[in-house]
């Protein structure tokens, strides 16, 4: 693409050899409205904001496809899974919560595929992503770290979810898994997202949603579940 800088100057010396009064006031307006213009800046400023637009719609490309996935019903069946992709899904679509807050920290481990009820699943991961984007924007000050890994152990997936928030303190620790309970103000929560989740990881699938927390430095819930599938007394309290 040839420079609008370069442009300009090739416009104005065509002008220059042509012969006249009126040519001579052309390249007088065009020598000002290349001042006014600062084509050099132009030519700095564009091609940069064409890439945010482009990485704009990019971004939203993969939110709109991360929520037509999410939304999926799915199978009624438990069945397989990319787990590392349904992060990642899950991430995308709660970006507008932790964008401002938190970078985002993730390693996936090499995962089988894990049999599971995805959109189950899907619900916990957005449900514990946007609380850790919460106590991280509750806390205030530097931008937070929003931590996200899974690694194999045994017949068994594990997924943390991190934040570096305030921390929950220890007189609320054995309620906040608790149907209604929530320290969120008015609007904001209902206090059913962890009591949702962990009905659905350990009833639903035979698993355990435990948690580790330090005020004033953070918390991580830590998911487990098989991952051959849930186990057998799990399907029958399903």
């Amino acid at each position: 693409m040839v420079a609008l800088s370069t442009m300009a100057s090739q416009m104005l010396a065509a002008a220059a050899g042509a012969r006249g009064p009126a040519t001579a006031a052309l390249v007088d307006r065009l020598e000002e409205l290349a001042r006014a213009a600062d084509l050099d800046y132009l030519n700095r400023e564009i091609p940069s904001s064409l890439d945010s637009v482009h990485d704009g719609v990019a971004r939203i490309a993969r939110i709109v496809r991360a929520m037509k996935e999410l939304a999926h019903p799915g199978p009624r069946e438990a069945s397989a899974i990319d787990l590392p992709r349904a992060l990642q899904n899950a991430l995308d679509v709660t970006a507008a919560a932790y964008r401002y807050v938190a970078d985002v920290e993730t390693d996936f481990a090499p995962t089988p595929p894990v049999v599971c009820f995805g959109s189950d699943l899907n619900q916990v991961f957005l449900n514990l992503i946007v609380n850790a984007a919460h106590a991280m924007e509750d806390k205030r000050g530097a931008r937070g770290t929003l931590g996200v890994r899974t690694r194999v152990d045994g017949d068994c997936v594990e997924i943390a979810i991190s934040d570096t928030g305030a921390g929950i303190p220890e007189q609320l620790r054995d309620r906040i898994f608790d149907a209604f309970f929530t320290t969120k103000e008015v609007g904001r929560g209902t206090g059913q997202g962890l009591a949702i989740s962990r009905t659905i990881v350990v009833d639903r699938h035979g698993g355990t949603l435990t948690f580790a927390s330090e005020v004033g430095v953070g918390t991580t819930f830590y998911v487990r579940i098989p991952i051959a599938g849930p186990r057998p007394q799990s399907r029958l309290a399903a």
